[in-house]
């Protein structure tokens, strides 16, 4: 088995020295994905905003793996303020609907960039 990195341009490169995605075997680990424009680098405006983004990098880095957000057994979502965790979830609804993942949902102090919002995820083919 050989590990490979994932990469789409429509989603964000990674922000440090690590891959967005590596495909080990039929698992996928997708690092935390920010609210990050893939075509300007910069966050979206909100949490709301950066939800949404997030969520659509997330499914750029399944779809370069030929993978689907029903592949994903498990994310992980980091949020700023746990005040905002119902309106991540009307957001996060709208991704996950037929299988839903497993689901850790942690507020931190800081996020990269002063995101508000990030999700990571592993997903498995078969």
């Amino acid at each position: 088995m050989s590990n490979q990195s994932i990469t789409s341009p429509d989603a964000p490169k990674a922000v440090g020295p690590y891959s967005a995605a590596v495909l080990a075997g039929n698992t996928l680990f997708v690092s935390g994905q920010l609210g990050l424009d893939p075509k300007t680098g910069k966050l979206q405006d909100g949490v709301e905003a950066q939800a949404e983004q997030g969520l659509k990098n997330l499914g750029a880095l399944l779809k370069a793996a030929d993978m689907g957000y029903e592949n994903v057994v498990k994310t992980t979502i980091f949020i700023q303020d746990m005040n905002d965790f119902a309106k991540i979830n009307a957001i996060y609804g709208n991704y996950f609907k037929d299988f839903l993942p497993a689901r850790s949902c942690v507020e931190i102090g800081k996020l990269p960039m002063n995101g508000l919002f990030e999700v990571e995820a592993v997903a498995v083919k078969g």
